[in-house]
């Protein structure tokens, strides 16, 4: 049995408020970074001493250095934040990912609200996901809920607004969701639609101070409403999202998309295993996935249970339902399989086979009845 290689190497940092802060409280986030990395990491004084294997050590300090960096630009990170700046910088391979700085990710600052922590991306894929709505007129993030599809979308979508590039913001979600039904739940149709919608309200709480809120919604600047509603509509100088996607029909996602004019941008979002359509109905998201594919000027980011930015039972619980639901499906087409064997193997019993000619060619002419009571 072979043993890697130890590699052993020391750090210095002269800032003491910024080492406080890549440290944490009782060196909190120092024994995240080496339980993430893989690799032995102890505090003396204003020196931190790494010892692991070649690819463990490397991954602790990069992510050491540029941490520490981040805390001195008064970026500092907070414990879970962390934890996915090191994953990152693990890359799929292990090994530190070439070309990835988290300055480049965590310091890509979308918004700064009034109240609250600045909103930028989280990971790889959220700042994929960031740079190509950047990049394309319509943009496709499909993932797992707790990834962030939505939460950035609005505030790229605000911070468009702020700079002036685009004139009106419409949010947007097909209000279908667990199997109810608008009509039988009490109140107006605002008050029947309100809790579909009411994700896209919180963000935009989030993100914009209350009065001036208040007044883009009062004429018209921001636009929350069902999708039904955009029917018949041009959608010029907008950013638009269509949030719970997954819950259109093919025949309401293309209403939508051909809503677009000119100088507007659309973010579509959903979790395409997640549908509460009618069982049979193929989801509008799947189709148009399907669709769009290959065509310059809309682009596709998914996401996956890693990405998600929630408590991190989620990601496992994400996992949990994926592999019972994977199992099911399987044995449902298994069973559908054998059942379609099953009537093979009868009708080849019974010698049953294509009609004779003579059947198949229908009755003998006038052994039919003309239908006007003649013989």
């Amino acid at each position: 049995m072979t043993t890697k290689p130890t590699r052993r190497e020391k750090l210095s940092f002269d800032d003491p408020q910024a080492l406080q802060a890549l440290c944490g409280s009782n060196n909190a986030r120092l024994k995240l970074i080496e339980r993430t990395a893989g690799a032995q990491v102890h505090l003396r004084g204003n020196e931190i001493t790494i010892e692991g294997d070649d690819a463990a050590a490397e991954t602790a300090r990069s992510a050491l250095e540029q941490l520490y960096d981040l805390a001195l630009a008064g970026k500092a990170l907070s414990s879970d934040d962390v934890v996915r700046a090191v994953k990152l910088l693990q890359g799929d391979g292990g090994g530190a990912a070439p070309g990835v700085t988290l300055r480049g990710v965590f310091g890509d600052t979308i918004l700064t609200p009034r109240t609250g922590r600045p909103i930028a991306p989280k990971g790889g894929a959220q700042k994929t996901y960031v740079d190509l709505v950047r990049s394309n007129d319509i943009v496709f993030a499909v993932g797992p809920a707790g990834t962030g599809k939505t939460y950035l979308a609005v505030a790229l979508a605000v911070r468009a607004l702020l700079d002036k590039q685009i004139r009106r913001i419409i949010l947007t979600r097909p209000a279908i969701e667990a199997g109810e039904r608008l009509g039988f739940l009490p109140g107006t149709l605002e008050e029947k639609v309100d809790p579909y919608l009411r994700p896209l309200y919180d963000a935009l709480h989030d993100m914009i101070e209350s009065d001036k809120l208040e007044r883009f919604m009062t004429d018209g600047t921001i636009e929350i409403a069902p999708l039904a509603f955009m029917r018949g509509r041009t959608l010029s100088g907008s950013f638009i999202i269509l949030d719970e996607a997954q819950n259109t029909t093919p025949e309401q996602m293309k209403m939508f998309l051909t809503r677009m004019g000119f100088d507007s941008k659309a973010v579509i979002t959903g979790d395409a295993t997640q549908t509460d359509l009618p069982r049979g109905q193929k989801s509008g998201l799947r189709d148009a996935l399907e669709l769009v594919a290959g065509i310059r000027g809309i682009a596709t980011v998914q996401f996956t249970d890693q990405d998600v930015v929630r408590h991190p039972l989620v990601a496992a619980l994400i996992r949990a339902y994926d592999q019972r639901d994977r199992a099911r499906f399987e044995a449902r087409d298994a069973r559908d399989a054998a059942a379609g064997e099953a009537r093979n193997a009868n009708a080849r019993d019974d010698g049953a086979g294509p009609p004779p000619p003579e059947a198949a060619a229908g009755p003998a002419p006038g052994a039919a009845d003309r239908g006007d009571g003649s013989p």
